[in-house]
């Protein structure tokens, strides 16, 4: 009888591990072999023709000093600025908001549909308007200013080019940040609120007897009690944002990712494994590919060690 349960468990289980292994276990380990193939060409492959060495050349090339490891090093820094700075602001924005809607009664469900709706809607549709509302005179051709350049006009600060041609590293950036942080709010949001509504109101009313400011609630009750899902999204979120892609492409376009004139720019890791992979150069990619992977692999390794210390369940 054991044995027939046996069966049908792995029968059961078939569907899922026969997915698994074709498109999750083999994209891996043709990943990691492709990235020690030096001048692979998926073309040349397919077309019966070879002229491939095995080595760590595809490694090599990514820290060589060349114009392609630059370019390469560039959109690993474009990407570290990312993490470091939109994952943070994003959960403690997402933070204040739910705790806000948490306390918010009357239209909540409503406030919170508001909240979330940025989540269905179409990444690239976002960044094409986020790209017109930072829209400076130099870009548009009818001569008008994006929406945040007139905010801005209001309290007598001049006009910003966020974007055009000659446009600076730190408002493209901004710009980008802004974005990233505003797309990512909903989903936090929602899992931080729902969090919220399993917190035991004994420990509130507990404060409340003893006159406990709002601020310190928020800091040593609150903040504690949903260590586990602030871990949570730390860890997703820097996972999400080492992957960061459409954002650019919505904001920046697919073609220039960056400013006229500095193609390439606001380029991410993604951006140039993708790069890569357009050109069928599946060795460079693939090593990318593994070195992005390492770094994420030893992130979230630091991040589970701290949370030990600091993730209160």
């Amino acid at each position: 009888m054991e044995g027939l349960n046996t069966k049908k468990a792995w029968l059961f289980l078939a569907p899922a591990l026969i997915l698994m292994a074709i498109f999750t276990f083999y994209p891996m380990i043709s990943t990691i072999v492709y990235s020690f193939i030096n001048n692979y060409n998926g073309m040349d492959a397919a077309s019966g023709y070879a002229d491939f060495t095995i080595g760590v050349e595809n490694y090599r090339k990514l820290f060589d000093g060349s114009a392609s490891s630059i370019k390469f090093l560039r959109a690993l820094g474009n990407t570290a600025i990312l993490v470091v700075f939109t994952v943070p602001l994003s959960i403690v924005i997402a933070l204040l908001i739910a705790v806000a809607l948490n306390s918010i009664k009357p239209l909540q469900k409503l406030f919170q549909t508001i909240y979330f709706l940025p989540y269905v809607t179409n990444a690239l549709a976002i960044g094409s308007v986020f790209a017109l509302m930072f829209q400076s005179v130099s870009q548009g051709s009818s001569g008008a200013e994006g929406i945040i350049n007139t905010f801005l006009g209001w309290f007598g600060i001049g006009p910003v080019n966020w974007m055009g041609p000659g446009s600076s590293y730190a408002a493209n950036i901004t710009v980008l940040v802004v974005y990233i942080v505003w797309s990512a709010l909903p989903f936090k949001i929602l899992i931080l609120s729902g969090a919220l509504q399993s917190v035991n109101k004994q420990y509130y009313d507990a404060a409340k007897v003893d006159g406990t400011p709002k601020w310190r609630v928020l800091t040593k009750i609150t903040v504690p009690l949903l260590s586990p899902m602030i871990s949570y999204l730390f860890v997703t979120g820097f996972i999400g944002a080492f992957k960061e892609y459409s954002s650019v492409v919505g904001v920046f376009g697919a073609d220039n990712m960056g400013p006229i004139g500095d193609q390439g720019r606001m380029n991410t890791v993604v951006a140039r494994i993708y790069e890569f992979i357009e050109t069928t150069d599946y060795g460079r990619a693939s090593a990318m590919a593994l070195a992005l992977f390492v770094i994420i692999l030893l992130l979230t390794i630091v991040q589970f060690q701290v949370n030990k210390k600091r993730v209160h369940f």
